[in-house]
């Protein structure tokens, strides 16, 4: 007879990283309506996945209101994560798009159970097929990263593709960076990629990446961009933050073109009074990737991210766009402990992620 619990990372109690604990819990219920029952065979871990742990995520003022349930009632327990791969072992209803046996890579429901498990709920709408190209733990290393980068620049930013144009990408040796920089030149087709990065190896690694030119966050990079001399027919018409919004905004809003685009994905307080923003005409927009999900998809289109994950399977399998897969680790509660801890250091490159069957001795998940 088939077990009806399963083994899962996360925590009794928001906090540190030791309170990331495995436990066994009851196997997800049954899917319904477009959910797939999915057998998880890796994930990565994400900066969402470290603030929702340590309980002070806040993207959405009313997230922990949203999940209470989670840890008020049996398991009590909140399993965390969002990015993954995986089987689909069985379909809802309505599903569409997948069969069971399906290889695919996802997005968990931010406000459901995470992907730190041996299975989760996914729904279609946020899942695309694996292509063959990548390894499932390749797989689950792309789809937060890049719906969301694809999200802010095409959506939100609105660039148009070939467009004689540049744009600045805030932190370009980090896993968002590295997939925006990629789809900013080759998807997008931006003659100027300008990232930032401070070491030689993310330097290195942004120019890999697909940057044209590189300044260092740590000096002036108004300096830093004006000395570019961009040709006047390529101006420096957008701007992306994928870390700490209000230290970045200003020196944008100096260098950026007059009714320029910038576009955020970091939570953060700031006063644009005094600024260029209004003498500019810029645009500032946020780019929160679960924003149509969460308000059950009003003045959204609901099948944008499967559109999006199949699009990026071509993409993987004619070179368009690289895996930025750095690391990868043993899907254990230890191997995603020191996951959380790199991350937390604020020396990653590019991605990590966790498989199943990566090498180590421990079962996945205990």
């Amino acid at each position: 007879m088939a077990s009806s619990t399963m083994h899962a990372v996360g925590v009794a109690q928001y906090g540190a990283i030791a309170n990331l604990q495995s436990r066994e819990v009851p196997k997800p219920s049954k899917p319904t309506g477009r959910e797939m029952l999915v057998q998880v065979k890796a994930i990565s871990v994400n900066p969402i996945d470290m603030k929702v742990r340590a309980g002070t995520y806040d993207d959405p003022p009313d997230y922990y209101e949203r999940v209470k349930s989670l840890l008020q009632e049996p398991p009590h327990f909140h399993i965390i994560g969002y990015d993954g791969a995986g089987i689909v072992l069985e379909t809802g209803p309505d599903v569409k798009y997948f069969k069971p046996g399906n290889e695919i890579f996802y997005l968990a429901n931010p406000v459901k159970q995470g992907t730190y498990a041996e299975q989760v709920l996914v729904d279609e709408r946020h899942a695309g097929h694996k292509p063959g190209c990548v390894d499932f733990v390749q797989a689950a290393a792309m789809p937060l990263t890049y719906a969301t980068a694809y999200e802010s620049l095409v959506n939100r930013l609105e660039i148009k593709e070939g467009e004689k144009a540049a744009i600045l990408i805030i932190n370009g040796g980090g896993g968002m960076g590295s997939i925006a920089s990629q789809i900013a030149r080759y998807v997008c087709k931006l003659p100027v990629v300008i990232t930032t990065a401070s070491r030689p190896e993310t330097i290195a690694y942004t120019k890999k990446m697909g940057a044209t030119h590189v300044v260092n966050h740590r000096e002036d990079i108004v300096k830093q961009i004006r000395a570019l001399n961009l040709p006047a027919d390529t101006p420096l018409k957008y701007a992306y933050i994928t870390s700490r919004t209000e230290q970045y905004l200003f020196p944008i809003a100096e260098v950026i073109a007059p009714f320029g685009k910038i576009c955020s994905i970091v939570q953060a307080k700031f006063d644009m009074y005094g600024s260029q923003m209004m003498g500019k005409s810029l645009t500032f927009s946020w780019c929160w990737l679960a924003s149509g999900a969460y308000h059950h998809y009003v003045n959204d289109q609901e099948e944008k991210h499967h559109d999006w994950y199949e699009q990026l399977g071509q993409y993987l399998g004619d070179g368009t766009i690289k895996c930025h897969l750095m690391q990868r680790l043993k899907a254990t509660a230890e191997g995603i402990r020191e996951a959380h801890r790199i991350l937390d250091a604020g020396t990653a490159i590019g991605k990590m992620a966790l498989g199943v069957d990566e090498p180590g001795l421990e079962e996945a998940f205990c």
